[in-house]
């Protein structure tokens, strides 16, 4: 198995991409922390991945809680002696175009995708320093590469979680530490579905040409980008064996963004 006895922390992996990553690590051999803004859905990305043969445990950690992500990576290392993998991706979203967009509504987005993943990289990167090494790991988005109407808040979040990746992968490489950011695009979870009829409302068309005419518009098969594609990917990047492969956005998009 790829991931045989590491240690991995997963925020956001009470549902979909989180979920879906954390039930692959677990099958891959990884002892995962399923981190979530409720314990119950926690709880339930736990289940799953007992059922299959691995082992877990769950969290409830607000990653806007600067104390909360502290004492739960603490936790979790006290619990299994270390900390191998964290993967910030606990994210929300909000659709308004800019000369509508609330100021809080704009502090809400950046605070959970931006504040959180710094928080989470900052306590995993303590215990990944002292231990020797270990991998970082984001759930960017192809909007950490290009813009969208109707999302400014989220994309600054992830734009900048794209430089945050960056600054982890210099200033990790001399304790052993990779960091990477993953990019899907739009994939079907709750996140997104949520969105299909807001967008509708905001531009005045129907909820099946927001799929064809905005979300998968730029795709090369008007496909979308699946929670195995990103979890594949996501375990790939957990098993790399070097340094060669960091600082980097890898899109995992049926070709929207290319780079």
């Amino acid at each position: 198995m790829r991931l045989d006895n590491r240690i991995a922390l997963i925020t956001g992996a009470g549902r979909g991409i989180g979920r879906a990553i954390a039930e692959a690590y677990g099958r891959e051999g990884a002892k995962v922390a399923v981190a979530d803004l409720t314990l119950e859905t926690a709880q339930e990305t736990v289940a799953a991945i007992e059922q299959a043969g691995g082992t877990a445990i769950a969290l409830e950690m607000d990653v806007t809680n600067e104390s909360a992500v502290d004492v739960n990576v603490n936790y979790v290392v006290k619990q299994w002696g270390g900390l191998d993998i964290a993967i910030a991706n606990a994210g929300i979203q909000h659709i308004d175009p800019v000369h509508k967009l609330a100021y809080s509504d704009w502090r809400k987005v950046m605070n959970v995708h931006l504040d959180g993943a710094f928080l989470v990289t900052r306590a995993a990167l303590k215990h990944m320093y002292d231990s020797g090494g270990g991998t970082m790991l984001y759930m960017g988005s192809v909007h950490s590469l290009e813009a969208s109407p109707l999302k400014s808040p989220y994309v600054a979040a992830k734009h900048g979680m794209l430089g945050l990746c960056r600054a982890v992968a210099k200033e990790g490489a001399e304790h052993g530490v990779r960091s990477n950011i993953i990019c899907p695009g739009f994939v079907r979870t709750p996140l997104v579905d949520k969105q299909i009829p807001e967008q509708a409302r905001e531009l005045g068309i129907s909820e099946e040409e927001v799929i064809s005419k905005v979300m998968l518009k730029n795709t090369v098969d008007g496909e979308f980008t699946t929670l195995e594609d990103v979890a594949e990917l996501a375990v790939h990047l957990a098993a790399f064996p070097s340094a060669a492969l960091t600082g980097q956005s890898i899109v995992v998009s049926h070709g929207w963004h290319m780079q």
